[in-house]
């Protein structure tokens, strides 16, 4: 199975709690414990980690370039780049079979029914004491 996107796994964390990430995100910085917190925190680790992908695959491209040439210095950068290429995968891979593997275990709870608060109706009144007869 292909691990999912940052993108992907923000949709269905949008999806489980029913409102667009920024709201959720601005929600958890008041309420910064619990599942979404829990939840956006990963989602933000994993994004980072796609980032930090694509930052080192276009710096080894550019190393690696075919006109460039590689002497001993520039093998050192080659290989310390896909060392860290390798470490961003590793942890996007990570990050994303656990939070899968969390909103899997999810539900989506239902709306609770609207509440209707009904006011009893008014006792009759009890009847006037009649004044006594003399």
């Amino acid at each position: 199975m292909p691990h999912l996107t940052s993108t992907e796994i923000a949709g269905r964390i949008e999806e489980l709690y029913g409102a667009p990430l920024a709201a959720l995100e601005a929600h958890a910085q008041d309420h910064p414990s619990g599942m979404l917190a829990a939840l956006l925190g990963s989602h933000q680790d994993l994004a980072f980690a796609e980032q930090s992908i694509a930052f080192h695959r276009e710096r080894l491209t550019r190393l690696v370039h075919p006109e460039r040439q590689i002497g001993v210095h520039e093998v050192s950068h080659v290989v310390d780049c896909g060392r860290r290429l390798a470490e961003a995968v590793a942890v996007r891979d990570v990050q994303a079979k656990t939070v899968v593997a969390v909103l899997q275990s999810l539900g989506r709870v239902a709306q609770p029914a609207p509440v209707s608060v009904t006011v009893p109706a008014p006792a009759p009144p009890a009847p006037a004491a009649s004044a006594p007869s003399r």
